[in-house]
């Protein structure tokens, strides 16, 4: 598989960072559209804890440049907005937050997270105007295929509703990546590799992929149930087991954009050897490097 930051300097010659924004939004998942509460995985940032609080844009990209520009030389980013919903809202709105962030010179591209039951018509021709001004991503938590997994965790939509959402975006041509979350509660390897095998089969390919350990975090309602019935969790050696496994069925020109992340420290209950990223990563690349 490629591995993101290959792409980008390929593409651009040189490191490309991400900035992580905020739009504003909401999710349907949290104000009663869909459900109360969210995910239950997720924390009252939702799904980007260490995204920026909403804020004018300009200030907001101007911050994340400076901390990322007090320890590189960086001059090209992705516009990243992670946390919630991002195209659930004011579209008027939302569109001329994109616009603004697309048209900087530094912005190469816009990443935007969203959930495919929120790809209306009016949404998707958003979408197509930005992607025409600069490339567009737009990122898909799926987590899992398996719809009694989805339901335990409140995810809110079926599978069909990612197809189309999914089916919609690559009719565009956007960029479409899909998150994976490893080790939800009663899913076994197979069930796991599974929705793997299940995005290595879509067409067309789907473009990304970011994979990733469940963390059980304070303040959830799935950290609430850990806490007084625990569900056992990959060890990390099973987990780095299972990248290495993932990478070899998803389809070679799939693009890597994540194999572990980050979770606040002050939240995390479990898993804790999540908290050494550095080791994690060392102990993934070293298991891939031996299991090519």
């Amino acid at each position: 598989m490629r591995r993101l930051n290959d792409v980008l300097r390929s593409k651009y010659g040189e490191k490309v960072y991400k900035l992580s924004l905020s739009s504003g939004c909401t999710c349907p998942n949290r104000d009663g559209a869909v459900g109360i509460g969210g995910c239950t995985f997720c924390s009252e940032g939702g799904s980007g804890d260490f995204a920026a609080a909403f804020a004018p844009l300009s200030e907001q990209i101007e911050d994340a440049k400076c901390r990322i520009q007090s320890k590189t030389d960086a001059k090209k980013f992705i516009a990243y907005f992670q946390s919630y919903t991002n195209t659930y809202g004011d579209l008027h709105r939302l569109e001329a937050l994109y616009t603004e962030a697309i048209q900087r010179e530094e912005i190469v591209i816009l990443s935007i997270a969203t959930r495919p039951d929120c790809l209306g018509p009016e949404v998707l021709q958003m979408l197509e105007r930005l992607n025409r001004i600069k490339p567009v991503w737009v990122e898909l938590g799926l987590q899992t295929i398996h719809e009694k997994t989805a339901e335990m965790f409140h995810r809110g939509y079926r599978l069909e509703a990612f197809e189309a959402g999914y089916h919609a975006l690559k009719k565009l041509g956007i960029t479409v990546i899909v998150h994976v979350i490893y080790s939800l509660p009663g899913e076994s390897k197979a069930d796991m590799l599974d929705t793997v095998r299940y995005l290595a089969k879509l067409e067309p390919p789907v473009d990304g992929v970011k994979l990733q350990m469940l963390h059980i975090l304070k303040g959830t309602q799935m950290g609430e149930q850990f806490e007084k019935d625990p569900f056992p969790l990959l060890t990390l050696e099973e987990y780095a087991d299972l990248i290495s496994e993932s990478l070899r069925i998803l389809p070679p020109d799939t693009v890597l954009h994540r194999m572990t992340g980050d979770a606040p420290g002050k939240l995390l209950i479990a898993p804790e050897w999540t908290r050494n990223k550095k080791k994690v990563l060392n102990t993934l690349n070293q298991v891939i490097k031996n299991h090519p």
